[in-house]
């Protein structure tokens, strides 16, 4: 598009502010500073419509640009330029400026919007990112107690391959709640048919220094377990709800080998379902950080920073 044509607002968004600079063919040079609450936000809506704009650029830094697009992105044309493509000079640095130069870039024709999936793809990609922290935070947490039986001497892990399976929880509960016998705890054992032949080995591993000390911290660590086995749970529900809507591209992620169900909710949450967003496979791949970057000088290829 001609930059004649676009009436163009160029943005510095800020976690308290926004400044608004707006350029066109024989208008003159107009600058304004917003706060960033949603009233605010609808008076620069507002004076962007009563100025004609068309499209209106800002940089995707942080999050705080999603409150702009969300008041915003149904009346313009948003632009969410990469910050590294629209760095300015060095030392001339202002909010005024800033916006100056995101909207002479946009006029030029100069910025290549960003990927900004649907709402629901963009709200089902908070759940799936969020459901992977707590699953980080589970595993800290299964290391701790791995930890904690250690310091105990208590050498169930050299029994049991995997010890927050059914029998291992079993164990770690009863040491919780201050049963420390041996005898007792490897009885647990012998209602599973696979593992009767360890109870000898078992009672070896379960006797050990398992003080008050340890049960306390072996409760704390079972209650937050248990908390993030919850949220975790109810997350993974939710997800099953917000895929539906997606139910045929779920499904057909799942035929490629090694794609199962939580790879194939990851994989709509981050790149969505309309692949025509993105020009060719090349530019998917680039998009996801599959495929290196160029950075080549005077026929030499360097290292990327």
């Amino acid at each position: 598009m001609r930059n004649d044509v676009i009436k163009a607002c160029g943005l510095d968004v800020h976690q308290a502010s926004v400044t608004a600079c707006i350029m066109r063919q024989g208008v003159e040079r107009q600058i304004k500073t917003f706060g960033a609450t949603t009233v605010e936000l609808l008076s620069l809506k507002a004076w962007l419509q009563q100025q004609d704009i068309t499209h209106v650029a800002l940089e995707s830094t942080g999050v705080y640009w999603k409150p702009v697009l969300n008041v915003l992105g149904e009346a313009f044309t948003i632009i969410l330029a990469n910050a590294r493509h629209i760095k300015n000079v060095p030392g001339r640095k202002t909010d005024v400026k800033d916006c100056e130069w995101i909207c002479q870039l946009l006029r030029a024709g100069l910025l290549e919007a960003s990927f900004i999936p649907p709402s629901r793809i963009r709200e089902l990609r908070d759940m799936m990112r969020y459901q992977k922290k707590l699953q980080h935070q589970l595993t800290d947490q299964k290391n701790r107690m791995h930890k904690l039986l250690q310091e105990a001497n208590i050498k169930i892990t050299s029994v049991l391959s995997d010890i927050f399976g059914a029998t291992g929880m079993r164990i770690l509960r009863s040491l919780a709640q201050g049963v420390t016998d041996p005898e007792v705890l490897s009885q647990y054992l012998s209602k599973n048919k696979k593992l009767v032949s360890k109870i000898g080995q078992a009672k070896a591993a379960l006797t050990g220094c398992f003080s008050n000390h340890h049960q306390f911290l072996l409760q704390s660590h079972l209650r937050y377990y248990d908390f993030i086995t919850t949220e975790i749970n109810s997350l993974e529900q939710q997800t099953d709800l917000m895929i539906e809507p997606f139910k045929t591209e779920y499904d057909l992620l799942q035929s490629i080998p090694g794609v199962k169900d939580k790879a194939a909710k990851t994989i709509i949450a981050e790149i969505g379902v309309d692949m025509s967003v993105f020009p060719t496979s090349q530019h998917l791949s680039s998009w996801a950080g599959l495929c290196p970057g160029n950075n080549e000088s005077a026929g030499k290829k360097k290292a990327l920073a």
